[in-house]
């Protein structure tokens, strides 16, 4: 991706339970499988993400390289045109990606959520800046390291491709979003988008989760005014589609009902 340049902590020992970040320790391996790592075995997304196409074996020799990061809301990962150092795979949390124009006005242009792959293969520069829009976790990969292990597995480069599809066919859809829906229906996509991706082990009709953008976030993102979204936000709450604590925390009853206020 990137240089994922600003201050990158440690994580906390609680944080890093079945992680390792060196020496005999980053190299021990699961007891109910000798050829995965306990950082692998233990990772949230690691059967949804890019390492779901690798083998036991792959996934050893890259743990050597591999590091797990934590990231603050609000944190700079990389600067739009910095050269690009890194990958990195979304563990948890949600990175906002922003494109700056000369005169310094920005626009967010998407978001990422686990276990998305961040970065463009082979490029030389970002092409967007990338934020901590909440606590993020990542696990980052050098840049030549991924470009050499995508370039002898099929298998990876293939998932990785579908990735890239799956977000071309996301951005077309949320173009539809910005250009035909009402207002009313864009803060409801938006909702839907944030209760489906936010965290990929959910199931069921209900959705807890905190807003990871701020409403000037999602008023930039959408298209609107921060008073619209306020408003149309409340007007969910009334009907009973959504409730919202402390500003920040939205509870879905019933993800068919917010579906039905998206016009799609």
């Amino acid at each position: 991706m990137d240089a994922l340049i600003s201050i990158k902590k440690s994580l906390s020992s609680a944080d890093c339970v079945g992680y390792a970040s060196g020496g005999a320790d980053f190299m021990r391996k699961d007891i109910h499988n000798s050829n995965i790592p306990i950082r692998c075995a233990s990772c949230e997304v690691r059967h949804k993400g890019m390492c779901g196409a690798l083998t036991p074996d792959e996934l050893l020799a890259l743990s050597a390289h591999t590091r797990l990061v934590a990231h603050d809301a609000g944190e700079e990962l990389a600067g739009e045109k910095m050269p690009v150092e890194s990958y990195a795979t979304v563990i948890r949390g949600v990175v906002k990606l922003t494109k700056t124009l000369e005169d310094g006005r920005q626009q967010i242009v998407g978001l990422q959520f686990a276990p998305d792959f961040i970065g463009r293969l082979h490029a030389d520069e970002n092409g967007v800046s990338s934020e901590a829009a909440s606590d993020v976790h990542l696990c980052r990969v050098p840049k030549a390291t991924m470009e050499r292990l995508v370039k002898s597995n099929p298998a990876l480069a293939e998932r990785l491709m579908s990735q890239t599809m799956r977000e071309l066919d996301e951005a077309r859809d949320w173009m539809v979003t910005l250009g035909r829906k009402t207002a009313a229906e864009k803060v409801a996509s938006f909702l839907l988008l944030i209760a489906t991706h936010l965290d990929p082990e959910v199931t069921g009709e209900s959705r807890r989760f905190d807003l990871p953008l701020s409403r000037a976030d999602i008023a930039d993102f959408l298209g609107l005014t921060i008073e619209t979204v306020s408003r149309q936000m409340s007007r969910l709450k009334a009907d009973g589609v959504i409730s919202i604590v402390a500003n920040r925390h939205i509870d879905v009853p019933r993800l068919a009902r917010l579906k039905a206020c998206c016009g799609s």
